[in-house]
């Protein structure tokens, strides 16, 4: 299961951490977030230990998405040494966020 980032955790959880991250910006109400949560989910037991996964839920976190510019969600930013490395906005396949991945390991 991705961990949940909120904008109190974001900077220790995110841009500190030692591996890659990738954060997927989602909200409730939104259809393609739904589409996509459950790759996230899975991409999180798949790559446990080696990566960092996890979600911001935009409606109640909104500090970082606004820094991260992110205006269309799902949008998930990948982090490596707290810089964004990888950016996909919309829904993919789930190839696509291991691929983004797997390019840091």
């Amino acid at each position: 299961m991705a961990l949940a980032i909120t904008d109190a955790t974001f900077d220790e959880v995110v841009l500190k951490s030692d591996k890659p991250v990738m954060v997927d910006f989602w909200a409730a109400w939104c259809g393609p977030c739904r589409m996509v949560g459950p790759i996230i989910d899975q991409l999180s037991d798949e790559y446990a230990g080696k990566v960092v996964v996890g979600k911001v839920d935009v409606d109640a976190n909104q500090e970082f998405a606004a820094k991260y510019g992110v205006r269309n969600i799902p949008t998930v930013l990948v982090f490596h040494k707290g810089e964004v490395v990888g950016k996909q906005v919309g829904v993919a396949p789930k190839q696509t966020y291991a691929d983004s991945l797997d390019a840091l390991l």
